[in-house]
């Protein structure tokens, strides 16, 4: 059974991410941007799941208003329809870590 990109690439993480179905917005410049869904999330990073990489640059910034974040990041790997982030700044993200924690532990 063949090893899918995500689960080869938690083994790598430092920091683990918890599990979520968030929707978020990828902005990288004043006319918008592209919507995703956020399927998992930590303090150092992302997995984010678009319906398509076309034109989505190597940085930009996530918005998730849901948690009021909205963090800079680059990305670390891609797929035809998912991308993994790391955050350029860790501390941005602590509100949204405490999120995903309650929204796990209400299920």
């Amino acid at each position: 059974m063949p090893v899918a990109t995500e689960d080869v690439m938690q083994e790598r993480r430092q920091v683990p991410r918890h599990r979520t179905l968030k929707a978020g917005s990828i902005t990288f410049n004043r006319d918008g941007g592209v919507d995703c869904r956020v399927r998992n999330l930590s303090p150092a990073g992302a997995c984010l799941e678009v319906a398509s990489q076309l034109g989505i640059p190597d940085e930009f910034v996530l918005v998730v208003e849901i948690d009021h974040v909205k963090a800079s990041c680059h990305v670390i790997w891609r797929t035809a329809t998912r991308l993994g982030v790391a955050f350029d700044a860790q501390e941005q993200l602590r509100h949204a870590h405490a999120g995903a924690r309650s929204a796990g532990s209400a299920g």
